[in-house]
């Protein structure tokens, strides 16, 4: 067994994986476990930013208003929100590559299934498999790569899994536009097909081994089943109001809330460790800035889409070559700001990164259907450099202010709080346009209220993001290298 420790990662043989903390991987095990991260973290973003440019073609194939047509982005976000916790202690207990492994298989075959869609039902349905395995992912894809790579590389390396998220973010509403324009809606999510198999067949290939440094522990049911409940009770709330059933669901997820927390308090393997959240500074303030800054941020491409096809008459590529100036700025600049997290304070990057974003939000404020494009492409990137400084960064200080058996929860948790920020700037877009336009078709007669519509979601996650610099601010002030010396510190 010791020969084969030492073994790890010889350029000699294919790399191994093995489930033993402080061996660390040699470079060529790093670079294919990285490799493997990026495709799963491509196809992610890029299925849903793809999917948001051919709504409207969806919904003109089964005739759904803008409230059922923007279920087809929240189905997803729900049950991803929902598992995303779950799956990253099961990680822990049972293996993060198995679950990854799992996670893609399912993404990649109800990828598929999309593409045969015969209602509005079976495609939702469908997009709560796809939510399900992408929990599976991204509650394991970033524990994985911070196992492999230590404190002063993991910056650098988190930064370049996540331009591959900017990447599928740029390359959705691009491709994504002209597939449903020259090959029909379903296409895009074929795309995902082959990119997934081929993840599949490294994983099984060039990893050996695994990672799970909390096998043996009992898994929490009871207390997923509560968190569970909680995240549907408030999520679907959202998407009612304002009527009182969504007020009665929202105080019901409120209280769900308070009990999963006093649940996992008294259990002895709890699936969230509270001590995380209120003993640990920096993990519970940049978890809180990652909430609010993807509360404020998600549904922007969302409403851009539905504004640039319905009020200025784009093509649906035409509207994804214009909405892909915001990731591809994103996709520059985060690696640069991994680069600069391992280097000094992620909270000062990740904060001004916010500060940015606060910015871009405000000037859509004054978007109307005679606003030039010119001023639509400059906002874009403005929140581009805001969200490329911020997240990782914020992913960086997360995963590095947590011990190593907490690797799949904190990716689990990091995950939770960007699905539950989609989710709840959808859930306040979908409230919007409850109470502005109502359940109708968005026709030209609606177009005027389309507009205030936007309007007032833009000053709403505006008031967000500038509640996010502060939370950003207070986090603390240790960097992931601190972390570093610290630990060695402690072990001498």
């Amino acid at each position: 067994m010791k020969k084969d420790t030492n073994n790890v990662g010889s350029p000699a043989q294919v790399p191994e994986v093995r489930c033993i903390p402080d061996v660390p991987v040699a470079g060529t095990g790093k670079q294919v476990v990285l490799l493997i991260a990026i495709l799963a973290g491509f196809i992610t973003p890029f299925d849903g930013s793809a999917v948001n440019i051919a709504l409207p073609a969806i919904g003109a194939e089964f005739h759904m208003d803008a409230i059922a047509l923007s279920w087809v982005a929240t189905a997803y976000l729900l049950s991803s929100a929902l598992f995303l916790v779950p799956f990253g202690k099961i990680a822990d207990i049972y293996g993060r590559k198995k679950v990854f492994l799992y996670g893609i298989t399912i993404f990649s075959l109800s990828s598929l299934i999309m593409t045969m869609a015969s209602s509005s039902e079976m495609l939702i349905g469908v997009r709560v498999v796809q939510g399900i395995g992408s929990a599976m992912i991204f509650g394991t894809g970033v524990a994985i790569v911070t196992s492999v790579f230590p404190p002063g590389e993991r910056g650098k390396a988190l930064g370049t899994y996540i331009t591959a998220v900017y990447i599928g973010l740029s390359v959705g509403p691009l491709l994504g536009g002209a597939m449903t324009q020259y090959l029909g809606w379903r296409s895009i999510f074929f795309v995902n097909v082959p990119i997934g198999i081929t993840a599949v067949l490294l994983i099984l290939w060039k990893i050996k081994g695994e990672w799970a440094e909390c096998r043996g522990e009992k898994f929490d049911l009871t207390g997923s089943v509560i968190y569970g409940a909680a995240v549907v009770a408030v999520m679907y709330g959202f998407s009612v109001l304002p009527e009182l059933k969504g007020v009665a669901l929202l105080a019901l997820g409120t209280l769900g809330v308070i009990v999963f927390a006093l649940f996992e308090i008294r259990t002895s393997s709890p699936v969230l460790d509270i001590s995380l959240l209120t003993k640990n500074r920096i993990f519970a303030f940049s978890n809180l800035s990652a909430l609010i800054n993807y509360s404020a941020t998600y549904a922007v491409t969302f409403l851009l889409s539905l504004d640039l096809q319905y009020t200025k008459g784009f093509t649906p590529e035409h509207a994804g070559l214009i909405l892909v100036a915001q990731p591809v700025v994103m996709a520059m600049v985060s690696p640069i700001a991994g680069r600069l997290s391992d280097r000094t304070e992620p909270r000062v990057v990740a904060s001004v990164g916010m500060a940015f974003t606060a910015l871009g939000l405000f000037l859509l404020i004054f978007l109307t259907e005679s606003t030039p494009l010119w001023h639509l492409i400059i906002t874009l990137v403005i929140l581009g450099i805001g969200f490329g400084l911020f997240s990782s960064p914020n992913t960086n200080a997360i995963m590095s202010s947590v011990d190593k058996k907490f690797y799949g929860v904190a990716s689990g948790m990091n995950g939770t709080m960007r699905l539950l920020g989609q989710m709840l700037s959808m859930g306040i877009a979908m409230m919007i346009f409850a109470i502005v336009i109502g359940p109708v078709e968005i026709t030209p007669e609606y177009y005027p209220q389309f507009v205030l519509s936007l309007h007032y979601a833009f000053i709403l996650f505006t008031a967000f993001c500038i509640l996010g610099i502060f939370a950003s601010l207070v986090r603390g002030n240790r960097s992931p290298v601190a972390y570093a010396h610290t630990s060695e510190k402690g072990k001498k």
